[in-house]
């Protein structure tokens, strides 16, 4: 597959269609449009699409998008996209990236991938068979909090990774900013807190943690959705001998941000972060004295990590990191990342605590 990857052409100027133009499309909108504006790739906003047309039409006429269309087909089979973002309610995941498979485009997917893990497995099979550039947005992965967490960590003399604790709540999105209520319905979500949105801590507690050997978990019911969990608890043992805790929260406490609390435990030392995007790292190491790595210093430090020293990357810190670097990877003719591949992973371990879950918290093994 890789050699089949690498045989593809170089594309010279890169049509993107979107498909889905609800909260989330909105904020690959305006990513895929700052970096297209900052000449950071060569690209051109080609398509739109959504079930509402009025909405679509409200898009297109932002981004300039030529095609304009409810019809998904359309903007796939459109000789003029290359490039197809997937961004509408989980349920509908699966399909959209298995027609953009078939036609040879390459696609992004929101997370989750899709709503149980034998989709996930048919999806990146069928992106790894096309051949095509296949990202998900994963988008903690270019976070510039965790991207310079993770490069502190890796300093050998902190000795062993000894344990981690996340934190993750937000409210019930089902209203305010996020202005849809589908995320109560287990047909269109598959399940709730979990898997919706602490898919994203469980990436990273692998990034972080290594391959895991086995899982407990629980979850709880309290706003009285059915099969979808307001809360859910993961103790994870990874092959090295750490552990992870994670609680993972949708509440009703409306005028609450939704935020996380991270923290690694090492034998010679601890970090501790309260936000997931931007913000200070607060450290101690060895029998040093603690200290803070402020924010502004974060956002120096992660534009050297990848190697974005330019002006132009200083403004976009507020927008999605993860489009340019997709993009970019298409033109550059290489691997996205993150790809289904570290998706999938993820969705592995969500599904054992799901399944620990429904056995009372029984131990479930990963090999």
């Amino acid at each position: 597959m890789t050699a089949d990857l690498e045989r593809r052409a170089p594309v010279s100027r890169l049509g993107v269609g979107l498909i889905g133009c609800g909260f989330i499309g909105r904020f690959h909108s305006t990513g895929i449009r700052a970096a297209i504006r900052r000449g950071l790739v060569d690209a051109e906003y080609v398509a739109v699409c959504d079930s509402d047309l009025d909405r679509a039409r409200s898009f297109a006429d932002i981004t300039g998008a030529r095609i304009v269309t409810p019809h998904p087909s359309d903007v796939i089979n459109s000789p003029d996209v290359d490039v197809v973002y997937v961004c509408v309610p989980t349920s509908g995941h699966k399909d959209l990236v298995l027609q953009a498979a078939a036609a040879g485009k390459h696609v992004f997917c929101e997370k989750p991938l899709a709503t149980n893990l034998d989709d996930v497995e048919q999806m990146v099979t069928a992106v790894e068979a096309a051949g095509v550039r296949h990202g998900v947005g994963l988008i903690l992965r270019h976070s510039p909090i965790f991207t310079v967490l993770k490069s502190l960590s890796e300093d050998a003399t902190l000795g062993s990774l000894m344990a981690i604790t996340v934190r993750d709540d937000q409210f019930f999105p089902v209203q305010g900013h996020y202005g849809s209520d589908w995320r109560a319905n287990k047909d269109i979500v598959g399940s709730g807190t979990l898997l919706e949105h602490s898919i994203h801590d469980v990436d990273i507690l692998r990034w972080f943690g290594g391959a895991p050997k086995s899982i407990r978990g629980s979850t709880r019911n309290f706003a009285g959705f059915n099969g979808v969990e307001d809360l859910a608890a993961a103790h994870i043992e990874f092959d090295s001998g750490a552990i992870a805790e994670l609680i993972s929260i949708w509440h009703s406490v409306l005028g609450r941000p939704s935020t996380r609390r991270f923290e690694l435990f090492y034998e010679k030392g601890l970090f501790a972060i309260d936000n997931d995007f931007l913000g200070p790292i607060h450290l101690q190491t060895h029998a040093t004295n603690a200290r803070t790595i402020t924010e502004e210093e974060v956002c120096s430090r992660y534009l050297d990590i990848v190697g974005l020293q330019d002006a132009r990357f200083e403004s976009a810190l507020r927008y999605s990191f993860e489009d340019y670097f997709f993009l970019k990877a298409i033109e550059d003719n290489r691997p996205a990342f993150p790809d289904f591949r570290i998706a999938l992973d993820a969705h592995r371990i969500v599904d054992a605590v799901y399944q620990s879950a429904a056995v009372n918290g029984a131990e479930i093994a990963l090999r």
